[in-house]
């Protein structure tokens, strides 16, 4: 897995990159109430907005980390936002984009890196 600044993870299997928000995103979120996001097929560039989060506290976009084409996105988010929360890493990933270029990979943090990160915010 990577990571962005923005938190969000990204975990590539060839030329697709499943795309999600860290625990510590979803934590500091709260309850998320309400995912909103692109329509398959849609062209994303790499920091573009490409889904919006609502929790109880606040709305916050969730940004590509990746530029490419949403091939799929994870449709039960409509209906069970609470996912996110649950399972942040897994189960409440948000979408699928097929990677237009891989050397993008290298602007994202490894996981000790995030951690270090996510560390020095606190």
């Amino acid at each position: 897995m990577k990571y962005t600044d923005q938190h969000e993870w990204v975990e590539v299997e060839g030329d697709l990159a499943t795309v999600g928000i860290t625990p510590y995103a979803a934590e500091q979120l709260g309850d998320i109430v309400y995912v909103e996001l692109p329509e398959p097929g849609k062209s994303v560039k790499q920091k573009d907005e490409v889904a919006v989060v609502e929790s109880v506290k606040a709305a916050s976009e969730v940004y590509a980390p990746l530029s490419g084409e949403v091939v799929e996105i994870n449709a039960s988010l409509g209906e069970a936002p609470e996912t996110v929360n649950a399972e942040p890493a897994g189960a409440g990933w948000f979408l699928k984009i097929k990677i237009a270029d891989a050397s993008e990979l290298e602007n994202l943090m490894s996981e000790e890196a995030y951690q270090q990160f996510v560390e020095g915010l606190d």
